[in-house]
């Protein structure tokens, strides 16, 4: 059988009794370390579950997925996903291929971003779709996610952004070259996230499609969300641009308001505002009474 175990969010502790039963008596546990991390250590998960937890960086799962499916018909393999095994990220690659080798699948649920973010006070069901923003280069600076946000915002939904993450990456020389040679772990933050964001939306406006989102416009910042050092900071794009220090270290996320936004919604997020006096004078002129 094939396990996919979600972790939860934040420490060892967050995993399921389920889930920590199968993983008590599965004969590999496997951690997928590429998408998220935990807010803790391997170690601290071995040391936890009395096992040893083998890391499945992204060329693992995606080039040698038959080593984690070895024998699977005939024993319990673990797979272990920060958060939830279908939240923001999915496996469906991974259990495509254990379906066609005719492995049994069981997955077990835990809290992900998708449904945590639900602490910011904000109200699930006024969530559009999910974007996600890259680390932006030189040369490269993909917009795709514009048109989801002015979707989202055509209907006065939330935007909820997915952050990108850099693990065990190689530069482009080091590939081109065919050398194992890894880069430090990069994870974005909010203010780069919505620096970018001001930096497309600038670029669309130029083109004559913008005016989606700008300066003034709400978003919350998220850190760490799920876990004990968790911290909200709300207020203009250009605020959170600045918002890094104060929202400390990774994971971060960022939510952009929609025009609906309820007045219950704005009053609970206006408690973690840069500035009350900015959040009152933008909800009024842009939001209240816009549901």
């Amino acid at each position: 059988m094939l396990y996919l175990i979600g972790l939860g969010l934040g420490d060892e502790t967050d995993i399921t009794v389920k889930g920590l039963t199968i993983v008590k008596k599965a004969a590999r546990l496997y951690l997928e370390a590429y998408t998220s991390i935990l807010l803790v250590d391997k170690a601290v998960l071995e040391q936890y579950y009395g096992r040893e937890v083998i890391l499945a960086d992204r060329e693992m799962v995606e080039s040698s997925s038959d080593d984690i499916l070895h024998d699977a018909q005939n024993v319990d393999v673990a797979f272990l996903v920060v958060g939830d095994p279908f939240g923001a990220t999915t496996h469906t690659d991974l259990v495509l291929r254990a379906r066609a080798l005719k492995i049994p699948i069981s997955s077990i649920p835990n809290a992900s971003i998708m449904s945590a973010i639900g602490a910011t006070g904000l109200q699930l069901y006024n969530f559009g779709q999910t974007v996600s923003m890259v680390f932006f280069t030189e040369t490269w600076k993909p917009a795709s996610f514009y048109d989801r946000i002015r979707e989202n915002r055509n209907i006065g939904l939330h935007t909820l952004v997915l952050l990108d993450i850099k693990v065990k990456e190689q530069s482009l020389e080091n590939m081109a070259r065919g050398r194992k040679i890894y880069e430090p772990p990069r994870y974005m933050t909010v203010g780069q996230c919505a620096s970018q964001m001001l930096e497309i939306e600038e670029v669309k406006t130029a083109e004559g499609e913008g005016g989606v989102y700008g300066e003034e416009s709400l978003a919350i910042g998220v850190a760490r969300i799920g876990g004990e050092t968790e911290k909200f900071v709300s207020g203009t794009l250009k605020q959170l641009c600045l918002a890094d220090q104060e929202l400390g270290g990774p994971l971060h996320s960022l939510v952009l308001l929609g025009r609906r936004t309820h007045e219950l919604e704005s009053e609970y997020v206006r408690e973690f505002a840069v500035s009350k006096e900015d959040w009152d004078r933008i909800w009024k002129r842009d939001y209240e009474g816009k549901q």
